[in-house]
C-alpha cells in the first residue's frame, strides 16, 4: 500500500481532542509553528476535521469567544482518504491543503499524508535527480503516439519517465514528458530531436537536469 508507505503514523503526529478550546488550539499552533492540525474524538481514534491557525486569529479578532470548543471552527471534516484506496484520489482531495488525513480499514485515523512528501514522490517519479535530459514533445494526440514516440528514443537510450500533460483538452497539441537515462550526450538528444520531427513530434523544450 503505497499510501501507507508514505504517510506519517499517528504516533508521529501532532492532533488536538475535540474537547479542547479555541485558546488551547491557538498556543498548541503556536508552539509547533503548524498552520493546522487534526481534530480527533475524546477516544483519540476518530477523525473529526482539521482546526487552522487563520481561522482561530480571524474569530479572536472579531471578539469571539476562545474558550468554545475547537469542533466551533472544524475544517475539512470530509477530506481524508484510507490506506487502500487509489492512490490517484489524493491528487483530488490534497490540493491547497497542507496534508491530507489517512484512515485504516476501520475508518479510524491513521495518520497524514503531507503534500510536502507528494511533491517528493512527483519528483521522484521525474527521475530528475537521475537522469540526463527532459525533452517536452508535442503530439497531436493521436492512438499509437505514445508508443511510437517510445519506440524511437529506444533506439537511442532508454526513457526512465514518462508524464503526458493537455490529455483532457480538445482540439489541442498534447505535450509528452521524458526524462532520459543518465550518460546521453547533447549530441544524442540533438539526434534523438531529429528524427521525432521527422515522423512528427516536435520536440518543443529540452531541459538539461545537471546544467541549466
Amino acid at each position: 500500500m503505497l499510501i501507507k508507505q508514505l504517510s506519517v503514523p499517528k504516533n508521529n503526529v501532532t492532533t488536538i481532542s475535540e474537547s479542547a478550546t479555541l485558546q488551547e488550539a491557538i498556543t498548541l499552533l503556536e508552539e509547533t509553528g503548524f498552520r493546522c492540525v487534526p481534530v480527533l474524538d475524546k477516544s483519540g481514534r476518530i477523525f473529526r476535521g482539521n482546526i487552522y491557525k487563520m481561522h482561530i486569529y480571524r474569530h479572536k479578532a472579531n471578539g469571539g469567544d476562545m474558550d468554545l470548543p475547537v469542533t466551533h471552527l472544524l475544517k475539512n471534516a470530509t477530506k481524508y482518504v484510507h490506506i487502500n484506496s487509489s492512490f490517484f484520489k489524493i491528487f483530488f482531495m490534497i490540493k491547497d491543503l497542507p496534508y491530507i488525513t489517512v484512515l485504516d480499514e476501520n475508518n479510524n485515523f491513521y495518520g497524514i499524508l503531507t503534500h510536502s512528501t507528494l511533491i517528493d514522490l512527483l519528483q521522484q517519479s521525474w527521475s530528475i535527480d537521475q537522469g540526463s535530459y527532459v525533452l517536452t514533445i508535442a503530439t497531436p494526440g493521436e492512438r499509437g503516439d505514445l508508443a511510437n514516440i517510445s519506440k524511437l528514443i529506444n533506439r537511442y537510450c532508454s526513457i526512465m519517465s514518462c508524464i503526458t500533460l493537455d490529455v483532457q483538452r480538445e482540439n489541442m497539441v498534447r505535450r509528452t514528458i521524458m526524462t532520459l537515462e543518465p550518460g546521453i550526450s547533447r549530441k544524442t538528444v540533438d539526434e534523438i530531436s531529429k528524427v521525432l520531427d521527422r515522423k512528427g513530434f516536435k520536440v518543443v523544450q529540452v531541459e538539461d537536469l545537471h546544467n541549466d
